[in-house]
Parts: structure tokens; C-alpha cells; sequence
């Protein structure tokens, strides 16, 4: 009974443990050689395990170098979800991107200017994060449309999607481009908080009741 409640437990912190020192070798070599001239062999020798090993975690080259890509193109669509009772889908997600930026959120863009400057040097990587930004709108159409019982997705959920995404894509592209110039997490947040109060401020008209969860 012991062995088989914990050899999947095991295996599963193996399998994280290999996931995350694949990921930690491929970030160190594409900061140092550029994401477009390394290539999957050389992460797989860096990080001591077999090539398949690396496909078998990360499909996708770019996915390597977004480990978080999963959360980042799953985030709004979770907060909408996850909302409290009486809370609409604005307000939820003005919440968690407050609360984002104080914490200095990854998934909001902070990073250390080394992995700011390695996206910035790939179009590769910029067309990837692009298509999450468009995969987390279309996750945030679908969330929204079971919120307001629309479905399948309809126009004002799509549209509804877009102006909200809007303001996060914003907020990701300001605190991505302060570090590239070199800024500091603190000063980053600072700086761009107001601008998305801002935003979401004037958003409230428009969806201020949209999506407002059942008491």
C-alpha cells in the first residue's frame, strides 16, 4: 500500500526536477549564445540528459525558453474563473494584475534584463510570445462566455476579451520594455501601476457589471 501511494509522488518530482534543470540549462545557454544558435543537443548535453528527454518536456524550442508558457496563456481566463462571489470579470482581474505588479509577477513580464535582451534578439521568441498573448485572449473569450452562460463564444465575449487582454498585453509590454532599459523591479512597478489603474478605470463604464458572479 506504502509503494504505490508514493512511487507516483516520486516520479512526479523526479519528472519536475528533470523539467526544471532542462529549463535552467536551456536559459543559461540561450543568454549566452543567442536562442536562434543553440540548439537542442547542446541544451540536452548542458542540462546530462538524452535529446528525446528535452522534446519530450518541451515540444516546442521557444517553450524551452518560456517555461511559464502554460500560466502565462492560462492566467486570465483562471482569475476570471476563480472570481468571488459579487466580483465581475473586471474587477477580478484588475485585482490580480495589482496584485501581479506588486509582486513583481513573471508572468506580467518582469525578468532580469538578460532574458528581456534574448527575446528582444530572436524573432523567433517575440512571434511566441505574441501567439501567448493571442491564446490568452482567446482562453479569456471562452472563460468569459461560460461566466455569462454565451456559449459558443459570441461577439461581446470576444469583444469583452480584447478590451481586457488589452490592458494586461499593455502592462507586460511597459514592464518589459523599462527592463530592457534597465530599470529595476521596484521602480518598474511603480511606475506602471498607475497606468493600469488608469486603464482599468476607464474600462469600468463599459464592463464594470459584465460577468458579475452569482452570491
Amino acid at each position: 500500500m506504502t509503494d504505490s501511494g508514493t512511487t507516483p509522488n516520486l516520479r512526479e518530482r523526479n519528472k519536475r526536477r528533470t523539467r526544471e534543470a532542462i529549463s535552467h540549462a536551456a536559459t543559461r545557454l540561450f543568454i549566452e549564445q543567442g536562442f536562434d544558435r543553440t540548439t537542442i543537443a547542446e541544451v540536452a548535453a548542458a542540462a546530462g540528459v538524452a535529446k528525446m528527454t528535452v522534446t519530450n518536456h518541451f515540444p516546442r524550442k521557444e517553450d524551452l525558453f518560456f517555461d511559464l508558457h502554460e500560466e502565462l496563456a492560462g492566467r486570465l481566463a483562471g482569475t476570471v474563473s476563480e472570481r468571488a462571489p459579487g466580483e465581475s470579470a473586471l474587477a477580478a482581474l484588475r485585482r490580480d494584475c495589482l496584485a501581479g505588479l506588486d509582486r513583481h509577477d513573471a508572468r506580467l513580464g518582469f525578468s532580469g534584463p538578460d532574458f528581456a535582451r534574448t527575446v528582444s534578439a530572436s524573432p523567433a521568441l517575440a512571434a511566441r510570445l505574441r501567439e501567448l498573448h493571442e491564446q490568452s485572449e482567446t482562453a479569456l473569450a471562452e472563460a468569459l462566455a461560460e461566466a455569462v452562460h454565451e456559449m459558443p463564444v459570441g461577439f461581446e465575449c470576444r469583444v469583452a476579451a480584447a478590451l481586457l487582454a488589452a490592458v494586461d498585453r499593455a502592462v507586460f509590454a511597459e514592464v518589459f520594455r523599462r527592463t530592457l532599459a534597465g530599470e529595476d523591479h521596484a521602480a518598474i512597478a511603480a511606475a506602471v501601476r498607475p497606468s493600469a489603474v488608469r486603464a482599468y478605470d476607464r474600462l469600468e463604464n463599459a464592463l464594470g457589471n459584465y460577468a458579475v458572479r452569482e452570491v
